[in-house]
């Protein structure tokens, strides 16, 4: 088969590769689309990759081509998309269900064989089957719809309140879409860049907020009745968003951090007095797993994508290439700003 392995930092080269092994328990999925993921772009560019060659992508869908010894329930050409994590099941932290936090985890796409390739084998457990009317590239999406509303189930979301959401990338346009989902009051999405608050009011946001053009602490008062949002999902890993969810909270707000920071953070004095002098509740929010594995938020993923409910729209696609172009794919993101949304490569 044909694959885009990465051979070095910076060296992704498209070419003839092993097809890999169907095991027992295991199915084989002929990719149709996957998506580059924030975390794939460290690994091709600044030496983050566990080890060389390696294949990877991890967000993914397609059908299935061939099915293992013992699977059940799944059968050849059903569509599926994939939960990348592969946890050890053994260990404190799986047998409590938190597959997110197990230290001795597998990863399709990073450590091992991922899906930037004709085909991927994966355990049948994180097969994830969806209506075929969604589309593949749609579908490539699961992983991001799922880390958002692991973010809600994390935090015990039940509906309610005016829901902010602190980032309007690709997770935080389905964080606002799960809140609304589930039954906010009212959602407002938080960014700088237009074009990602017009697609926030697309896709369903009741308000945005132009942080660097607006006054903040006067539209969230107008926004809130001036008590402030009962709930923020900061989605960005931004310092700047980090300090905001404190700014922007209600007092006894609960706070769920999904994004992940790339920087140092720093906190003044007052900033951080915020969590307590309002009574802040704070959560974190790590990867999309509950028990039974993979957990909710795949089941809902699916069932949502396939109702509509939860909306797709072009602009959270920055391009669709063919996989024979993932270098170049890669390349784009070596210029500040000049990828938009999310890059998709696509086999035929």
């Amino acid at each position: 088969m044909k694959a885009a392995v990465l051979h070095a930092n910076e060296d992704l080269r498209y070419e003839d590769y092993p097809m890999p092994a169907l095991l027992p328990g295991t199915v084989r999925v002929h990719v149709r689309a996957v998506g580059i993921c924030g975390s794939d772009i460290p690994r091709v560019l600044s030496h983050g990759a566990h080890f060389y060659p390696v294949v990877l992508g991890h967000e993914f869908s397609g059908t299935i081509d061939a099915v293992g010894e013992g699977v059940t329930g799944l059968a050849i050409g059903d569509t599926v998309s994939a939960a990348p994590l592969v946890p050890c099941m053994e260990c404190r932290d799986c047998r409590t269900g938190n597959y997110a936090l197990c230290r001795h985890y597998s990863f399709i796409g990073s450590r091992q064989q991922g899906a930037f390739a004709d085909y991927v084998v994966i355990p049948a457990v994180s097969a994830i089957k969806y209506d075929p009317s969604v589309s593949f590239v749609q579908a490539a999406l699961f992983e991001p719809s799922t880390v958002a509303v692991h973010g809600l189930l994390k935090s015990d979301y039940r509906g309610g309140e005016c829901v902010a959401i602190l980032g309007g990338g690709t997770v935080g346009m389905f964080t606002m879409q799960w809140a609304k989902i589930f039954g906010a009051e009212r959602v407002v999405v938080f960014d700088i860049v237009p074009e990602r608050l017009e697609l926030a009011k697309r896709l369903g946001a009741d308000g945005v907020i132009n942080t660097r053009e607006e006054d903040v602490a006067a539209r969230v008062a107008e926004l809130t009745d001036g008590r402030g949002f009962g709930r923020v999902f900061e989605t960005a890993g931004s310092p700047v968003t980090l300090k905001m969810a404190f700014e922007v909270a209600a007092n006894s707000a609960i706070v769920c951090f999904i994004g992940t920071p790339t920087k140092n953070v720093e906190f003044t004095p007052r900033e951080w007095e915020q969590i307590n002098r309002k009574e802040l509740c704070l959560k974190g929010s790590w990867m999309s797993y509950s028990a039974p594995f993979p957990g909710r938020e795949w089941e809902l993923t699916a069932h949502y994508f396939g109702t509509g409910q939860l909306k797709f729209d072009d602009a959270l696609i920055d391009r669709v290439l063919p996989m024979s172009r993932a270098a170049e794919a890669f390349a784009l993101y070596k210029t500040p700003g000049a990828v938009k949304g999310k890059i998709v490569l696509v086999n035929a």
